[in-house]
Formats: structure tokens, sequence, C-alpha cells
């Protein structure tokens, strides 16, 4: 036999991302997604995924402050207007007084997934 010894089959690479990887999750009609949040910043923006101590999170910068539920409620209309979705499906639903939240968004799952991952894969 030539070629000296059986062949090691390559895995086959993985065009998605495992779960944990993810700054999101499924819910039920929803999609929750996990946001580091900088209050006070010269600038709007969501960029790109870090790490955190929850795992990985996009993060994002408001100019408001985090008082009265200022940056929450910027953090929220920035959300909604960064994945083209109405102000009203985006809310605060864990960490309201802490700097990793995380937002429920509510709508068609298919769709809110296909935009973050675009937004991933722009970001990365």
């Amino acid at each position: 036999m030539a070629g000296g010894g059986p062949q090691r089959r390559r895995p086959a690479a993985r065009s998605r991302q495992r779960r944990e990887d993810l700054p999101w999750r499924v819910g039920c009609g929803c999609v929750i997604v996990r946001v580091r949040l900088t209050p006070k910043s010269s600038i709007e923006s969501v960029g790109g995924v870090g790490p955190t101590a929850e795992g990985p999170a996009f993060m994002a910068r408001v100019r408001a402050v985090p008082a009265e539920g200022e940056a929450n409620a910027a953090l929220e209309r920035l959300v909604a207007k960064w994945l083209d979705v109405p102000k009203g499906t985006v809310r605060v639903t864990q960490g309201a007084k802490s700097r990793i939240k995380s937002l429920t968004i509510s709508g068609e799952t298919g769709c809110l997934l296909a935009r973050l991952e675009a937004k991933l894969a722009g970001a990365g």
C-alpha cells in the first residue's frame, strides 16, 4: 500500500459559533442581548463584542448620565435604531443599575437573529 497508513480527516470547519460564544440567546418570542454600557461618553454607538464576567457582550456607549434611568432609556433607543426595530420592542430587563445589561428585544426571532449575526460579522 502506498501512502503509508491511514489518512486523518480534518474536522469540518464550523460556520456557526457556539451558542455560549454569542452575546445573545433566544427567548419566547424575543431575543435577549447582553450589552456592556459605558455612560457619559462623547459618542453614541454600539461597537464590537468584548468579554465580561457574564460572557461576551456588545459594547455600547451613550451620552446620557447613569441617573434616574436616563442611560438605560438612551441604550434602548440606541439599540432599537442600531437594529432598525421599533423603540417599544427593546427593554432593559436585567442589570438596570449595572454596566452589564440584558436587553429583551421582542419580535420575529428569525429576523432579529439575522440582524444580530450581520452586526456581529461587521464588528469582527
